[in-house]
């Protein structure tokens, strides 16, 4: 008989998931989420039970087509009305999504085969068309289950509001055959939990930003056993890569709980953000998992050194350092960091009420915070026992442009973050240059 790994999406599917903190049932928007050892021979049933009697395109690119999605389409051919494509060059980028949607003509939706690339595309392709798609995974990714597409529009990457898929299949088998450093990259991007709930509620406890803890109750039930699973998800084993799956589709259906992405997407990814925008022809070809690992790291110091502190950061104006914004990044971004950073910045009477609320009120403050944190080491340990890049010498990032990545990429994005809380209180330079 084959395992059950699907935990506790099954009940999310069904609605009927009762979280312990508020006593009420939950669901989720997917109508099928599958992690199976083994999804060969299914596939057909799988599609046609979600998108009945409609005409679809399996999208791959040759990679991902390689890995599943010509076995796909060979068994579902006859069986249920597909066309294949295999996109060469594909692009999460705004033309990317409009080649996309020319494709989409003549058909009722899209079977997305694997890559963040491809099925962030998809995904926002067929949320402009009002179609439908669904998305077999070739790596335990947490973008496959969220609502948001990352996509570059006017050079700046964003996490644009899209859709959910229909159904998402995980087959385990494909996953243990994916590249060792894909795997680990997807550890990478779903640790970054610890640093992402204390940004966010750093950021609520400021700024009265919405703060969610639903999603962090279902992924409580089951990151510490993939922590202690590191070296087992590194080795390709089953049931660790089925912990890695389940958690990372949780990690991704946080937005559907909490309509942000704030629940896995802050500092850290700012930086990431960051890397991708500005590195040019001197990005060393690290996925997004690898960068946000990298930068969780980085996040975790900064939060432990200011935060651990018995004595509160003393905050200033926040200040936007135009001339080196300009030098750094081009006059062509100035205007648009003025207007992301306004819902977080700080004036001198902001500045003033805050300290003074810190003064009293400090401990109070920071140790609902504390409690959320996720020791360093421990993050140091797993990351290296799964194989994943710990630090830009590791990824070969010059080290000089990492360092602007943190100084500069809190300007990129209007989440209040460690990297703000650093730069506002003048911490950022000296911890950046330890």
């Amino acid at each position: 008989m084959m395992k059950n790994y699907n935990g506790v999406i099954n009940q999310l599917t069904d609605g009927t998931w009762v979280s312990t903190q508020d006593h009420k049932e939950y669901g989720i928007p997917i109508k099928s989420i599958e992690i199976r050892e083994s999804l060969e021979g299914h596939e057909s049933n799988l599609i046609e039970a979600l998108h009945p009697n409609q005409k679809l395109l399996i999208v791959s690119d040759p990679f991902t087509h390689k890995a599943m999605g010509s076995r796909i389409f060979k068994n579902t051919q006859g069986k249920i009305n597909v066309d294949e494509y295999i996109w060469e060059k594909p692009s999460s980028s705004i033309d990317g999504v409009e080649y996309l949607r020319k494709k989409l003509q003549g058909y009722d939706g899209m079977i997305a085969v694997g890559s963040g690339t491809v099925s962030d595309s998809i995904k926002y392709a067929t949320f402009l068309e009002k179609k439908e798609y669904s998305v077999f995974a070739t790596t335990p990714m947490n973008a496959y289950t969220t609502g948001t597409a990352s996509i570059s529009f006017e050079g700046v990457k964003r996490s644009l509001v899209a859709h959910y898929a229909k159904g998402v299949f995980f087959d385990l088998e494909v996953l243990s055959k994916c590249p060792k450093r894909l795997t680990a990259a997807a550890f990478a991007d779903v640790i970054c939990r610890t640093t992402a709930q204390v940004d966010w509620l750093m950021s609520h406890k400021l700024l009265d930003t919405n703060y969610q803890t639903i999603p962090y109750e279902l992924l409580s039930l089951y990151e510490n056993k993939m922590i202690e699973s590191a070296s087992q998800i590194a080795n390709g084993e089953i049931d660790a890569l089925a912990l890695l799956t389940l958690i990372s589709a949780i990690m991704g259906l946080g937005t559907s709980f909490t309509q942000t992405t704030h629940v896995g997407s802050m500092g850290e990814h700012g930086v990431s953000h960051y890397i991708d925008m500005f590195a040019g022809k001197n990005h060393p070809g690290t996925s997004h998992g690898e960068q946000v690992g990298i930068a969780t790291l980085s996040m975790s110091k900064f939060q432990n050194t200011i935060l651990k502190k018995n004595q509160p950061p003393i905050i200033q104006p926040t200040v936007i350092p135009d001339e080196e914004i300009i030098d750094k990044l081009g006059l062509s971004m100035l205007d648009t960091i003025k207007k992301s950073m306004q819902p977080k910045m700080f004036d001198q009477k902001k500045a003033d009420i805050t300290n003074e609320y810190f003064s009293k009120n400090w401990l109070e403050f920071v140790e609902p915070i504390r409690e959320k944190m996720l020791d360093y080491e421990i993050i140091w340990s797993s990351m290296g026992e799964c194989g994943a890049l710990r630090t830009p010498e590791d990824a070969k990032l010059d080290s000089n442009f990492y360092k602007d990545a943190l100084k500069y990429g809190r300007f990129i994005r209007d989440r209040y973050t460690i990297l703000d809380l650093a730069g506002d209180s003048n911490q950022l330079d000296e911890l950046i240059y330890v």
